[in-house]
């Protein structure tokens, strides 16, 4: 097959005669059924085309020992192949595939299955091998048989070979990463919830910072990034981080992608305090209503998934609110707005625009940051929640999420801060996120994308000047003292479901 020539064959495809071709260069393979050799048979309408970059695999179809009734007794012994690929369903599903060709001709086929590995083997992106780490823990404790069930068949199917650690306990996976020798692999698939996902995030995270000489707890340090990709195989309690990215919490869906080599560029917040990093922040960071909801949440494992719901109930007829001063630098380089109804999907316009303003910013200045040229802005007052969120944070409970517009890879994120309202309003407020209509419509809810923060309880701000600019030590929060009598009481963060203890934080 030339450059420019299709390669065009009829086969037999379930006892139906078709037509199949696949288009120069080999972008795509379609087959319809072909027209009859009666003069007044109708030209075929059920055409199917699947693109090279979303068959799995082609294999030779084993025709012996068949009984093969109706017309492939007339082919004698015929020759079959099978191409398993990518059949998409609704809402962002994607499912496993298959469809065998039939033929007399054994050199066609052979022709049809040579051209068709060749092709594959050029998609350079696909991995070959993985590290799997199972949390077999989370959510509801399903990850060993979701990925023995519904992954592991896929990706031998797709002839990738894994290296499978089921952790035992906390931090196993970041720990591990730390220790293993990683250039072996192509990727690190984690099977679990948005913790696990965390866990692995941060151990590559601090390879390579420590592999490059980067001090992590500079605030204004440059990281470099990890050359490995991560999967998720989604089976925790949310799966927050799988739904904003691919759209669904399916784990067949997710594993699929991986095998396709598919991948998005996202952006991550690091969460500093006194000159100390605390955690790396990929998808929400909240203080009032989540942080409170989170802590109260930890104290109810034993619950499950509900006990979500529960500390939801709880902390919402709480209703506390918390006094600070926040502070943020507006992005400049980006081409959105947290309220111009454009979410982000693959191939993002919005995050490549912006990439590329940020580097040529950055390259003008001099320095990842333009504090030199840009204004902090300030907000004070008393607030139910303040939320950062690095993408939006969707999930079944919440489709659209808690920021629709945010974007994966465009160097920013959301700030969303929540002032003191009645209850019935931050019910309201609430109950915008799991519909259509828009959530920041209202008068106590602002919203900013931004490029860092920086947040001071005022119960901080009013012990740093008695103590003449002395620091609060790290770790102390009013909650934790009840004899306390501070009028302004301090909250949590939820960092990605994980509780900071410190109030007064810098992000970027």
């Amino acid at each position: 097959m030339g450059a420019a020539e299709p390669l065009r064959s009829v086969l037999w495809v379930k006892q139906q005669r078709c037509a199949v071709s696949l288009e120069p260069r080999g972008r795509c393979c379609g087959w319809c059924g072909a027209r009859g050799p009666g003069p007044t048979r109708p030209a075929p309408v059920n055409a199917i085309s699947v693109p090279v970059s979303e068959i799995i695999t082609v294999e030779e179809a084993d025709t012996r020992g068949k009984q093969h009734a109706g017309r492939w007794q007339k082919m004698g012994q015929p020759c079959a192949f099978t191409v398993h690929c990518v059949k998409r369903a609704r809402h962002h599903r994607w499912k496993w595939a298959r469809v065998t060709f039939w033929s007399a001709d054994e050199h066609l086929c052979h022709l049809w299955l040579q051209t068709l590995r060749e092709l594959l083997e050029r998609l350079t992106s696909r991995p070959k091998h993985l590290l799997v780490f199972i949390n077999p823990f989370g959510g509801k404790g399903q990850g060993k048989r979701i990925y023995e069930r519904k992954v592991a068949p896929l990706f031998l199917l797709a002839s990738i070979t894994t290296e499978v650690i089921v952790t035992e306990r906390a931090n196993q996976a970041k720990e591990t990463l730390y220790e293993v020798n990683t250039d072996k692999y192509d990727g690190i698939v984690c099977v679990g919830g948005d913790g696990m996902f965390s866990e692995v995030l941060h151990g590559l995270i601090g390879r390579t910072q420590r592999s490059a000489g980067v001090d992590q707890n500079q605030s204004c340090a440059t990281l470099v990034p990890s050359p490995l990709r991560i999967g998720i195989i989604p089976a925790g309690s949310t799966d927050c981080v799988c739904y904003s990215t691919v759209g669904t919490n399916d784990a067949e869906t997710s594993a699929l992608h991986i095998i396709l080599g598919d991948s998005l560029a996202m952006d991550v917040s690091s969460v500093h305090h006194n000159n100390m990093l605390l955690r790396y922040s990929v998808s929400l960071l909240g203080y009032g209503f989540y942080g409170d909801l989170i802590k109260d949440s930890e104290k109810k494992r034993w619950m499950g998934p509900a006990r979500y719901d529960f500390s939801g109930v709880k902390t919402f007829l709480s209703h506390h609110c918390y006094e600070g001063t926040v502070s943020f630098l507006p992005a400049q380089h980006t081409t959105g707005s947290p309220r111009d109804q454009k979410p982000c999907r693959a191939g993002c316009l919005v995050c490549r625009q912006s990439r590329q303003q940020l580097e040529q910013e950055q390259a003008q200045h001099g320095a990842p940051d333009s504090e030199k040229v840009e204004v902090w802005q300030v907000i004070c007052g008393k607030f139910l929640a303040i939320n950062a969120t690095n993408m939006c944070c969707a999930c079944p409970r919440s489709p659209r999420g808690l920021s629709p517009a945010a974007h994966l890879g465009d160097g920013t994120f959301d700030l969303i801060l929540i002032r003191k309202c009645s209850r019935f309003n931050f019910l309201r407020f609430l109950l915008r996120h799991t519909n259509q209509y828009d959530q920041f419509d209202f008068s106590f809810v602002e919203v900013y994308r931004v490029k860092k923060f920086q947040f001071t309880s005022k119960q901080l701000d009013d012990e740093d000047s008695d103590k003449d600019g002395g620091k609060q030590r790290f770790g102390q929060i009013c909650s934790d003292s009840p004899a306390c009598c501070c009028s302004a009481p301090q909250s949590s963060w939820n960092c990605d479901g994980e509780i900071l203890h410190s109030s007064a934080i810098e992000v970027r």
